[in-house]
C-alpha cells in the first residue's frame, strides 16, 4: 500500500473512532507539508504554525463530522489554505489585497535543497532558468503550476481551491506552458517537459 493509501486508512480510523494514534500519524505526515505549503503564501513562520495548530485542533474537535474516503492530501491543503487566510485576516500585522478576495499571493517558485543536491551543474543551471521563467508568470498561473508540480493536484481540485472553473484552470496552464516554451532555450524546454510531464498528460 502506498503512502496516500496509508493516509486514507489513518484518516478513516481517525474519523470513525477519534483514534489518537491515527491523529498523530496524520499530524506527523502532514505538518511539514502544510508548513512548506503555508510558507509559499506568507513569510510569517509563526502565522503558519498557528494555522496548522488551529487546523488540527478543529479536525480533532469535529472528527465525527468529517467525510470519509477523501483525498487526504488535497483535503488538508484546501482546509489549511482556508484556515491560513482566516488567521491572516485576524492578524493586525497584515494588510490584505481585498476583504472579498479569498486568495493571497503565492511567493516565488524555487527548488528544495534536496532537489539541488542531487543534480549536476547543468541540471542546476536549467532548474534555475526554469524557476526564473516561472517566477515571471502571472501569479495565478504560477500558483497552478505549483499546486500541480509540487502537490500533484488535478485540475478539478485546483479549480476548487482557487475558486475558478476547470476550463479556466486548463487555460491558465496552457498559457503558462506556452510562455515557458517561447522563452526557454531548447535544452531548458526538454528539461521543462521532463519536470512537468504530468501536466502535459492531461
Amino acid at each position: 500500500m502506498n503512502l496516500r493509501g496509508l493516509d486514507l486508512v489513518y484518516w478513516n480510523n481517525f474519523v470513525e473512532t477519534g483514534s489518537c494514534s491515527a491523529f498523530q500519524r496524520l499530524y506527523d505526515a502532514y505538518s511539514d507539508v502544510l508548513y512548506d505549503f503555508g510558507m509559499r503564501y506568507t513569510d510569517d513562520s509563526d502565522l503558519v504554525k498557528d494555522s496548522i495548530h488551529d487546523l488540527f485542533i478543529d479536525l480533532h474537535a469535529y472528527h465525527k463530522n468529517l467525510a470519509k474516503e477523501v483525498n487526504v492530501h488535497y483535503y488538508l491543503l484546501k482546509s489549511f489554505k482556508r484556515k491560513l487566510l482566516v488567521v491572516k485576516r485576524k492578524s493586525e500585522r497584515f494588510r490584505f489585497q481585498s476583504s472579498s478576495d479569498p486568495s493571497f499571493s503565492i511567493r516565488s517558485f524555487d527548488y528544495s535543497t534536496e532537489d539541488l543536491m542531487i543534480q549536476d551543474e547543468e541540471q542546476k543551471r536549467l532548474m534555475a532558468s526554469l524557476a526564473d521563467e516561472i517566477n515571471r508568470l502571472p501569479e495565478r498561473q504560477r500558483e497552478i503550476l505549483y499546486l500541480r508540480y509540487t502537490h500533484d493536484l488535478d485540475y478539478e481540485q485546483i479549480a476548487q481551491m482557487m475558486q475558478i472553473s476547470v476550463p479556466t484552470c486548463r487555460t491558465f496552464v496552457y498559457r503558462a506552458l506556452k510562455v515557458l516554451r517561447d522563452n526557454l532555450e531548447p535544452s531548458a524546454i526538454l528539461f521543462l517537459t521532463s519536470q512537468l510531464s504530468f501536466i502535459l498528460q492531461e
